[in-house]
C-alpha cells in the first residue's frame, strides 16, 4: 500500500494505520511509541498485520464517520455489501481495538487474518485459546493481547484465521485488547457500547471547534488528527505516530517521529487555541515547562511523550523497511544535538500563551531567564539547524533569527507583561543578533537569505523572517527572499526545504517537497498582499489530502505520492493555520509576528 492509502484511528494513548484493504499494518501499545506488534507496514505480513476484507472480488470506499475518529470502510461484492467499523475507544483502562463487520445487503463470505509479533515484529507469541470467551491469548515476554469474537478461529503456520459469512442486519465484533503479560486476563468490552460512547466522545469534542466558513471541514478533520496524536495523560504531542517512512523511497533518510518536538511549539498553540481548543493548548503549554525544567545547557529538541530525555537511536535489521528503504530506525539521535532554534521556539510559545490569556504559570519565568543567560553565551556558536543535518555544525541563519525572537519576546514579556528581568541587555543582545544576521544571513549576489552563513544555498526555513516578525514583508531583502524561493527552490510548484546535498547533511541526496514549507509560502504570500496566489497554493496542498483528509510529511510530485511519517502533525498545524490565514480577520501570522498584512 501506498503511505496515502492509510487511515488513522486512536485512543489519544496510540495510533494504528489501517490500510484501505482493511489491514492493520501498524500499531504500537501501549504508548506511541511502545514497541510495535503490528510491523507489516515496515516489512512484511509476517512482521504482524491484522486484515479483516471479502473472499475474492471486491470494490471499496472508506470515510470517517462525521466528526468522530471512526473508520468506516464499505464492501461491495457480488454476493452483497458489508461495512467494516474500525475504531480506539477513549482509553479508560486498558487498551482496546474493535473491528465490527456490518451487513448491508445480500451475504458475503469475509476471512480474517491475525498475525500479532511483539518487539516490532521479531517475537512470536505462545498462543492458548481463552475459557471463557471465545477467543484467543497471545503471550510474549512482558506483552498480553487478547482476541475475542463469535466468529470461530483457527491456528495455521503460526497466524490466527477465520472464514464468515455475514447476512443484512448482522453485526460481528472483533476486540483487540492489551496488558502487561503478568495481570489478570481483562474482561472484554462491549463492542456497541464502546462504540457510542467514542462516537459521543468524539462528537462533543468536534462540537468545540470554532472554525467556520469554506475548509471548515478539512480544519476539523486536521485538529481531529492533532487531538488524536496528543499523548493524553501529559499533553505532549507526537510530530507522527510512525518512524521509518521514507522521504526518499528506498533511501536513508527514515526516522523515528513519534516524539515531541519544541520546535512545533507555537504554531501548535495557535492552531489549537484559534481551532477553540483552549484546554488541548494548555495542556501542550504545561508539557512543554515539565519538559524545559532542568539545566538550561541541557534542554533538548525533542522529548518522549512525558518528557523522558534518553532516545537513543537503534536500527532494526530484521525489518527490510518500506519499499525497500532502509534502516528502520528507532530513537533519534538528532534529540542530541545542539539547535538553537528551539530557544526562541519555547520563549515565542510561551510568549503567545501570555497574550492569548493561557493562565499564568509564573515558575516558567524563572526557567525562561535561566534559558536566555545560557543563550546569551552560546547564540554565537554553530548548530545542526531547524532540519537537524546529519553533516557539520554551521552557522544557520534561521537558528540566529530565532535566538533574535529568543531576546525579543524576553523584551516583551517586560514591556507588556511587567515581567522582571535586565531588559537592557536583551534589548542589546537582541540588535546584535539582528545585525549579525543581516550581515552575514544576506547574500548579496544571490539577493536573498541564505541557508548558512557564506554559502549561496537557499533554504525554506528563512520564509519565516516576516512570520516571526524580525523583517517586515515590506522590507526588499524579504521580499526578495520569498520570490527566490518560490523560483529556486520548488518543485511542480511546492516548496522543498532545501536542496540535499550529502556535503550540508550528511545523507545521500534525495527527499520530495515539504509541505509545511508550502503552506508557509503561502502565508508569506498573504502577507505580501498576493492573496490570489496564496488561495490556488492552499487549494494545491490541500488537494494531496488522500480520501480521508490525512497529509504526510513530504509529497513527491514526480511519482504523485506522500512520503515520510504518516500522519504528520506539523504539516496539519500548518493547513490549519494558513486556512485561518485566508479566511479569518485575526490571523495567526499576525498574531505571531504582530504586524498586519498587507
Amino acid at each position: 500500500m501506498r503511505i496515502e492509502d492509510y487511515a488513522l484511528i486512536g485512543d489519544c494513548q496510540s495510533a494504528a494505520l489501517v490500510s484501505r484493504d482493511g489491514s492493520i499494518d501498524w500499531l504500537c501499545w501501549p504508548r506511541f511509541d511502545s514497541p510495535a506488534c503490528f510491523a507489516a507496514l515496515l516489512g512484511t505480513p509476517e512482521n504482524g498485520r491484522w486484515r479483516i476484507a471479502p473472499v475474492g472480488e471486491y470494490r471499496s470506499v472508506r470515510r470517517y464517520r462525521r466528526g468522530t475518529m471512526i473508520l468506516e470502510t464499505d464492501y461491495e461484492t457480488a454476493d452483497g455489501a458489508v461495512t467494516l467499523i474500525d475504531f480506539m475507544p477513549v482509553r479508560t483502562q486498558n487498551p482496546d481495538l474493535v473491528r465490527m463487520v456490518v451487513g448491508r445487503r445480500g451475504r458475503v463470505k469475509l476471512a480474517m487474518e491475525f498475525i500479532v509479533r511483539f518487539e516490532y515484529g521479531s517475537a512470536v507469541p505462545w498462543v492458548t485459546r481463552l475459557g471463557e470467551h471465545r477467543g484467543i491469548r497471545a503471550i510474549a515476554g512482558p506483552d498480553k493481547v487478547l482476541l475475542c469474537s463469535p466468529v470461530s478461529l483457527r491456528g495455521r503456520d503460526l497466524t490466527t484465521a477465520a472464514t464468515f459469512e455475514v447476512g443484512d442486519g448482522e453485526r460481528l465484533p472483533f476486540i483487540l485488547t492489551y496488558c502487561p503479560s503478568h495481570f489478570k486476563d481483562p474482561q472484554p468490552i462491549d463492542a456497541e457500547r464502546a462504540l457510542a460512547q467514542c462516537e459521543a466522545f468524539w462528537r462533543n469534542w468536534c462540537e468545540r471547534c470554532s472554525v467556520h466558513g469554506e475548509w471548515s471541514e478539512l480544519v476539523a478533520r486536521s485538529l481531529m488528527t492533532l487531538k488524536a496524536l496528543t499523548y493524553a495523560p501529559t499533553g505532549g504531542m507526537v510530530a507522527a505516530p510512525t518512524t521509518s517512512l521514507p522521504e526518499h523511497i528506498g533511501g536513508v533518510r527514515n526516522w523515528d517521529y513519534r516524539y515531541c518536538w519544541l520546535r512545533d511549539a507555537t504554531l501548535t498553540l495557535l492552531a489549537l487555541m484559534n481551532g477553540g481548543y483552549q484546554e488541548e493548548a494548555i495542556a501542550w503549554r504545561e508539557w512543554l515547562a515539565r519538559a524545559i525544567a532542568g539545566s538550561p545547557n541541557q534542554m533538548q529538541i525533542m522529548y518522549g511523550l512525558a518528557g523522558e530525555r534518553r532516545l537513543d537511536e537503534r536500527e532494526l535489521d530484521w525489518l527490510p523497511g518500506y519499499e525497500g528503504s532502509a534502516p528502520v530506525r528507532i530513537g533519534n539521535a538528532a534529540s542530541g544535538q545542539l539547535q538553537l532554534d528551539v530557544y526562541g521556539e519555547v520563549m515565542d510559545a510561551l510568549h503567545v500563551g501570555r497574550k492569548s490569556g493561557l493562565a499564568t504559570h509564573e515558575p516558567v519565568w524563572a526557567v525562561q531567564r535561566a534559558l536566555l543567560e545560557h543563550l546569551e553565551k552560546v547564540w554565537t556558536e554553530p548548530d545542526s539547524g531547524i532540519w537537524e543535518v546529519r553533516g557539520p555544525p554551521r552557522h544557520f541563519t534561521h537558528s540566529k533569527v530565532m535566538c533574535w525572537v529568543a531576546f525579543d519576546r524576553a523584551v516583551k514579556a517586560v514591556e507588556q507583561f511587567g515581567r522582571e528581568g535586565p531588559v537592557e541587555r536583551w534589548r542589546e543582545i537582541r540588535e546584535r543578533i539582528h545585525d549579525d544576521v543581516c550581515k552575514n544571513g544576506w547574500n548579496e549576489k544571490r539577493g536573498a537569505f541564505v541557508q548558512f552563513y557564506g554559502c549561496d544555498e537557499l533554504d525554506a526555513s528563512l520564509l519565516l523572517l516576516p512570520i516571526t516578525g524580525f523583517l517586515p514583508c515590506s522590507d526588499p531583502r524579504v521580499r526578495s527572499t520569498i520570490e527566490a524561493i518560490q523560483r529556486d527552490l520548488t518543485q511542480d510548484g511546492f516548496v522543498m526545504r532545501y536542496r540535499t546535498k550529502e556535503s550540508i547533511d550528511g545523507l545521500p541526496p534525495g527527499e520530495g517537497v515539504f509541505l509545511a514549507c508550502s503552506f508557509w509560502l503561502a502565508d508569506c504570500l498573504i502577507l505580501l498582499g498576493r492573496r490570489d496566489e496564496a488561495y490556488a497554493l492552499f487549494e494545491r496542498c490541500c488537494r494531496l489530502a488522500n480520501d480521508v483528509g490525512l497529509l504526510a510529511e513530504e509529497y513527491d510530485p514526480r511519482s504523485r505520492r506522500q512520503l515520510g511519517n504518516f500522519p504528520q502533525a506539523f504539516t496539519h498545524v500548518a493547513l490549519v493555520n494558513t486556512a485561518m490565514n485566508l479566511s479569518r480577520e485575526s490571523k495567526p501570522v499576525e498574531q505571531r509576528a504582530e504586524k498586519k498584512a498587507a
